[in-house]
């Protein structure tokens, strides 16, 4: 399984060979399926989605140049038979997962089914901010907002045994400082990465490895 798990995107030029990289070919052959799910939970989340289409959301992911590109909104695959979409999914080259809310990602990646899929994939796995951090096996009460109509904590799915705190040190994010993500590491139950929007996390069966021309830390158990 291959995962690029970005704070903002493909924001520098080590963030993108790392993507290139990962796919094995230029991204003007690869056929991307975009999943925007994770930003309806948060306030303006119909507009910001047609920013992470559209190129004008700062967070540059759509707008790469892909041969081809599809969108998987994950709220309708519920409705759906599985052999209609699920083909696309394993066809795809890569998997370009806008953020949002992590929680809400998580609750309609296991409601559609998508989930069980993902270990399976051959595509890369592109997270952007909630895109990422829903990888994690828990994301800290710091950044839970939304919570699914059964209740719950704050669990994800556990696909990496890290978690991250996105956006470090944002201009328009100034609680995002480095103090306060020593205090969430403090309290999360394995090792954590805050990175900042020039930082990204290549995850290739198991391992990982910082891709980075900005700031990043990572926290130990």
């Amino acid at each position: 399984m291959k995962l690029l798990l970005t704070s903002a995107g493909i924001k520098n030029q080590s963030i993108r060979d790392a993507l290139v990289d990962m796919l094995g070919k230029p991204i003007a052959e690869s056929n991307a399926l975009c999943i925007p799910t994770a930003i309806y939970a948060i306030p303006g989340g119909a507009g910001h989605a047609w920013g992470f289409f559209s190129g004008e959301g700062g967070t540059p992911m759509c707008e790469l140049g892909w041969k081809s590109m599809g969108v998987l909104e994950l709220t309708a695959l519920p409705s759906i038979d599985a052999d209609v979409w699920v083909p696309l999914v394993k066809e795809a080259d890569v998997l370009l997962v806008n953020g949002g809310d992590p929680l809400y990602l998580h609750y309609w990646m296991r409601k559609s089914g998508l989930a069980e899929l993902l270990p399976s994939l051959r595509a890369v796995y592109v997270g952007l901010s909630a895109g990422s951090m829903v990888m994690a096996p828990n994301i800290g009460p710091y950044f839970v907002n939304w919570t699914p109509p059964e209740g719950g904590g704050d669990e994800t799915l556990g696909l990496v045994d890290f978690a991250i705190f996105p956006h470090l040190d944002h201009e328009l994010l100034p609680y995002n400082t480095m103090a306060a993500a020593e205090k969430w590491a403090a309290g999360m139950r394995g090792p954590a990465y805050a990175i900042d929007d020039e930082t990204a996390i290549r995850v290739i069966d198991g391992a990982a490895e910082v891709v980075s021309e900005g700031n990043w830390k990572r926290f130990s158990v």
